[in-house]
């Protein structure tokens, strides 16, 4: 009985370390175990040379926030980044893959998320912005 037990066990671990690896490769970059610091310059490395992250998937964690234009009548998702001191801190928009109602099915503003998508850069009045597509966000 014992020995089942223990096989059991280890093939349970097994297969748990087996399903964590598999979900770490789906991401290009992982940033949502890394150091404020690691994080916080990596954000600021996509939003100078944007380009060398294109179509690559990228996973953050920070905490929620948005911004409304009233004027367009749009919502802007965000997963922000705090600096080591956390004086500062680094946005990534971000576009929910699926359909999802605001604000009833997002998290509360500051509250931490981890947020995986593909990384993009679009145009609009003439700027070029970065966000995350097609993301998965989870709290």
């Amino acid at each position: 009985m014992k020995k089942a037990f223990c096989l059991l066990l280890a093939l349970w671990l097994l297969t748990g370390a087996a399903m964590a690896s598999a979900e770490e490769q789906t991401a290009d970059l992982d940033l949502s175990n890394a150091s404020a610091t690691v994080i916080y310059a990596q954000v600021y490395n996509m939003m100078v040379e944007p380009e060398a992250f294109l179509g690559k998937i990228v996973r953050l964690t920070g905490y929620f926030d948005y911004f409304e234009d009233m004027q367009r009548d749009l919502v802007y998702f965000s997963v922000l980044i705090p600096d080591a001191t956390a004086c500062c801190a680094q946005g990534i928009e971000f576009v929910w893959a699926g359909e999802h109602d605001w604000p009833d099915d997002y998290p509360e503003p500051g509250e931490e998320i981890t947020v995986c998508g593909r990384f993009d850069i679009y145009q609009e009045d003439g700027y070029e912005y970065i966000h995350l597509t097609d993301a998965e966000v989870t709290w």
